[in-house]
């Protein structure tokens, strides 16, 4: 494969100079995503590990500090992203792929169908993990579905090409490109050959491949940051320095895409996403509503907005957000159309465009997880207003489930083995506390930042309690949740929608 060298500069990166002919005044989107991301950039103050093209990224972006996913899982993560709609709304409950083979419903109306009826290009090079086709149709695709995921997701230098071709051979139409890495994604379940995190895919090592563009970066485990929620041991350290790698070669990836768009005459004229789609794959990451489980980076670049670039923004956002915001971009309006004959469906997310303008006074978020894998069906719903975060944990009798990609991890297998020899396990928690949940979770991260105390029973806090039940009970009724009677009742849809009591308490 021929080398082809990155050569850019930050002056590039930052519009400051543009190659080739600039294509007009229509508006584009460039949308960035990670996979199971979380803040390991020196944007978000991590020392520990070298992302520069992420951290010149955010000297012209809006950096948002309080960015959630609504749910904390792949493929419900985006199609909730690409549709607006919380997951228990578009129908993705949970994986799309093999076995568990879950499916927006057929008639809902995502971002890219929308987008193509409005005359806009549409493209996506990646992890795409959602379905069906005719639900997210794409013009331009390049996915696990037509080719090899650590092609498209991980080999740098593929992604860059493809990238080139959508742009070189882009028309007088407004574009929007959808760039789906898989990085830094587990593949310790799926390819073990290349390490716990494909870390040794492409590093021109004996059967592992040669990515001409990507320079690995090594990080020792006394390197690395670790968080809060991950133990401290030797085995989780050695864990968090292979993803640093993989994180490495996502944001080589990410210059290589910016370098691309910029020397293909549309820096000035696209507004440019980065986020990621749930929490990072450790313990009360992935598969949780904590904080943990769904905070994101969220970096929003626009062309037109210089005013805020580099700043931070404390208003809360939520990944149920990125559909309107492009929308709103592209001046595309959202249709009035119904699920099953229901109410019309109304985005509960909002554009965060004015964001770019002044700061908001945005304060509230909602999350909703049912499952992940087929064999997780695990429940939770979630508000978080300021600094107080709910969780509603639906069939909190049951044990909390492990998906297979973190069971064989090396931090997941540290706890076991710890736990079953009787080891401290330099965890902020126990497994028993961690599969046995009480049913209300209530943290307030103003005095416990780790989500450590739970004040449901408090109090204190009874009143704040009633008030973000009645919220998130309000949410879930607005978005026809499946699920909004569970565990006390059954929703019965005749006369009206009713919650019919059950009478089931222990």
């Amino acid at each position: 494969m021929q080398v082809f060298a990155q050569g850019w500069t930050l002056a590039l990166l930052l519009g400051f100079c543009y190659a080739g002919k600039p294509p007009g005044r229509s508006r584009n989107v460039l949308l960035i995503v990670a996979d199971d991301g979380g803040f390991e950039s020196g944007v978000y103050n991590n020392t520990a590990i070298n992302t520069p093209n992420l951290d010149a990224l955010a000297q012209r972006s809006l950096i948002f500090r309080n960015a959630f996913t609504s749910v904390s899982s792949c493929s419900p993560s985006r199609a909730s992203l690409l549709t607006g709609l919380p997951q228990h709304q578009n129908g993705m409950y949970g994986l799309h792929q093999d076995v568990h083979h879950f499916n927006s419903f057929d008639s809902v109306r995502s971002l890219p169908l929308l987008l193509s009826k409005a005359g806009i290009r549409t493209g996506i090079v990646g992890k795409k993990h959602v379905g069906p086709e005719a639900v997210y149709p794409f013009d331009f695709a390049y996915t696990e579905e037509n080719g090899s995921v650590l092609q498209v997701g991980r080999n740098i230098t593929r992604i860059k090409l493809l990238v080139r071709k959508f742009l070189r051979n882009q028309d007088e139409k407004p574009f929007f490109f959808y760039v789906a890495f898989h990085d830094p994604h587990r593949c310790g379940h799926s390819q073990p050959q290349y390490g716990a995190f494909c870390e040794k895919f492409g590093n021109g090592e004996t059967g592992m491949g040669w990515i001409p563009d990507w320079k690995p970066q090594h990080y020792s485990p006394d390197q690395v940051q670790v968080p809060y929620f991950v133990q401290d041991t030797p085995a989780a350290r050695s864990d968090l320095a292979a993803q640093y790698t993989t994180i490495g070669r996502m944001d080589q990836g990410i210059g290589l895409v910016l370098e691309e768009l910029h020397s293909a005459g549309f820096g000035n004229n696209t507004l440019v996403i980065y986020t990621s789609d749930n929490g990072i794959p450790f313990p009360s990451g992935r598969t949780n509503l904590y904080w943990s489980g769904t905070a994101e980076p969220l970096l929003i670049s626009s062309p037109e907005h210089p005013a805020r670039w580099g700043q931070v923004s404390n208003a809360y956002a939520s990944l149920l957000d990125i559909t309107p915001t492009i929308l709103d971009w592209l001046s595309v309006p959202y249709p009035s159309y119904s699920l099953f004959g229901k109410r019309r469906v109304q985005l509960t997310g909002k554009s965060l465009l004015p964001a770019l303008w002044s700061e908001p006074p945005w304060a509230t978020v909602f999350a909703s997880q049912s499952l992940h894998e087929v064999t997780m069906h695990y429940p939770m719903r979630a508000v978080q207003r300021g600094s107080l975060r709910f969780v509603h944990n639906l069939q909190n009798r049951m044990s909390f489930p492990i998906d297979q990609d973190f069971y064989v991890s090396p931090t997941f297998q540290d706890l076991l083995n710890r736990t079953q020899g009787g080891q401290p396990t330099h965890w902020n928690k126990t497994l028993h506390s961690y599969y046995y949940r009480e049913r209300w979770e209530l943290y307030d991260h103003s005095t416990d930042p780790t989500e450590s105390r739970n004040l449901a029973s408090d109090p204190r806090y009874a009143q704040a309690l009633q008030e973000l039940q009645g919220l998130l009970l309000k949410w879930q009724w607005e978005t026809d949740d499946p699920w909004v009677c569970v565990p006390d009742g059954v929703l019965e849809d005749k006369p009206s929608p009713q919650c019919r009591p059950l009478h089931n308490e222990p």
